[in-house]
Order: structure tokens, then sequence, then C-alpha cells
């Protein structure tokens, strides 16, 4: 059964290529929270002028930078051009100046076409969504940069990739060799302490049994804890099938030259497999993702389950 949404609010539910975009309609105006991934984006921006009954967009927010949550800034910047688009303060230089690696698009080897921003989003400030009032919260972990927004009298969460109802989003800086285990538990210890009755997540569906998500969370995280190499290779795992997820199916080689190409699995395999050569890992991650019935070999190609 699905949690209950505040008045003027929608959930666009849209899978793990695309984050969930989040729809608000008001009489103060409307607004939408995150925008998917680049080659969603205009089932994204069709999805949007469809619920917005010939109404603009009037505010456009992201939680955080990844691929997935802004993908569709762009088209919809087009297709709305009066548009407000709020950004974290943090990220702000780099979409200025378009730095794709600070954005993490190059080394990720994922796709956004560039997109610009009028506001900037910062801890401890509040934000009109719709006829609602937000609190803005850092959320450390998954992404240095991310946000979290709280409306607390109905106390629900928008937790972006903070948490999920089965889990966090990678932990992207424990990638590059960073400590930011810490950061997951705090931010698991900020949720718990804000007390939501419902959460929308980044991914997945909304849920109310928040308990019961963040034991979930913390299990996951202590395990990651005890074998960080876990996490590691879940993360190139991620990766890979994000890409799938994106191609459907693709050449062994021409995947094999990308994930080469891109610089987390050079990262991860030196940290935690050297001892593996890199085309050799690569063809473990394969067959760990088709053992998990997530992907299948079909000849020369490897495809999306």
């Amino acid at each position: 059964m699905s949690a209950p949404l505040l008045h003027g609010m929608r959930v666009f539910e849209r899978g793990w290529l695309s984050s969930n975009n989040i729809l608000f309609l008001g009489d103060r105006g409307t607004a939408l929270v995150d925008s998917g991934y680049a080659t969603h984006s205009q089932q994204t921006l069709a999805l949007v002028r469809d619920a917005l009954q010939g109404r603009n967009l009037d505010v456009l927010v992201n939680t955080h930078l990844h691929s997935d949550h802004c993908g569709g800034n762009a088209d919809l910047q087009t297709g709305f051009p009066e548009l407000r688009t709020w950004v974290p303060a943090t990220q702000a230089g780099a979409v200025s100046r378009w730095d794709t690696v600070a954005l993490s698009y190059a080394t990720t080897g994922q796709s956004c076409e560039r997109f610009s921003f009028t506001d900037m989003l910062r801890p401890g400030s509040e934000l009109q969504l719709g006829d609602h009032l937000w609190q803005v919260h850092a959320a450390p972990g998954h992404d240095p940069h991310s946000l979290v927004l709280f409306e607390p009298c109905s106390r629900t969460l928008l937790s972006a990739d903070a948490l999920w109802e089965s889990g966090f989003g990678v932990v992207f800086p424990e990638l590059e060799g960073e400590h930011a285990f810490d950061a997951v538990a705090a931010t698991l210890d900020l949720i718990e302490a804000l007390q939501p009755a419902v959460v929308v997540p980044g991914h997945g569906s909304v849920f109310s049994d928040v308990g019961l998500a963040l034991g979930r969370a913390r299990s996951r995280l202590a395990a990651y804890l005890a074998q960080p190499e876990r996490h590691a290779s879940h993360g190139a795992k991620v990766l890979l099938k994000f890409k799938l997820l994106e191609l459907q199916s693709v050449p062994r080689a021409e995947l094999l030259q990308w994930a080469l190409a891109t610089r987390y699995f050079g990262m991860v395999r030196a940290r935690w497999f050297s001892s593996m050569s890199a085309e050799a890992w690569f063809d473990a991650l394969v067959s760990d993702l088709e053992r998990s019935g997530v992907a299948l070999r079909e000849g020369e190609y490897i495809a999306n389950r």
C-alpha cells in the first residue's frame, strides 16, 4: 500500500536509470524535484507537461547532481524558459564552468547535457515547493553535496539516495579512497531524528515504515564497514548495470572499452582488485550480474535483464 502524500504532491516513480521525479502543484506555484537521466529527458518533459495541464513549471530543484537526478534539467529549461533552477550551493561553481570531473559525469562514464542554474540550495534554509515550506538538510555519504528536504507538518521526507526502502546509494567517495561511511551513518541518524512519517526516496516506492528501512540501511552499512571491498565491488557492478540500463544491449568489446576508459573502474581495481587484470575483473563483474539475473550474455553482446 502506498503511503499518503501531501495534497498537490505527485511522485513519478521512474526506476533505476532515472531518479523519481516529485511534482508539486499549488496555489503558490509549481515545482519539480529531480529530473531523471538524459536519455529519459523527453519522457520527463512529457510527464511534467501532462500533469501541469497547461500551467508553467516555476521551480526545479536538484537534491544532488548525479546524472540520474539532473539529466532532464536542460530539456526542462528549454521547455520552460522562465524556470528557476536550484542546485546545491557547493556544486554551483562546477555547474557554472561545467566541470564534468567534479560533477562526476566523466568519472562515471555517464551522460548529462549542460544546464544552468539560477539559485543555490544551502543546508539550514527553507524552500517553498508548491504550497508547503520545506527544510533543507545536508545528507552527505552517497554524495558529499547531497541534500534531503523535510516538510515538518506532514513529516514528509524527500530522501534522495540517502535512504531507500531497502538500502541507500553507492557511497561514491569511498570508491575514491575517501572515508565516507561515517557520513552515511550520520545521515541515517539525522533521518531518524527528523522522525519522518512518509519517505519519498530517489528510487523505488514511497514508504512509511522508516524504522525498518533504517534498520536495513544500518545493517548494510555495517557489512560494508566490515568488508569495504564488498562495497567497492558493488559500486562497480552498479555502474555496469546502469550502463546496461542505458544501452540495453551492447557488444562485450564496446562495454569493456567503456569500463577501461571510466575512471571509477580504474580506481576501484587499483585499490581492491589489483591482483586481477582489468579484463578478467570486468568479466568477473559481468558474471556476477548474470548470476544475479540482471544481465545476460548473448553471443558477443551483453544485454540488460
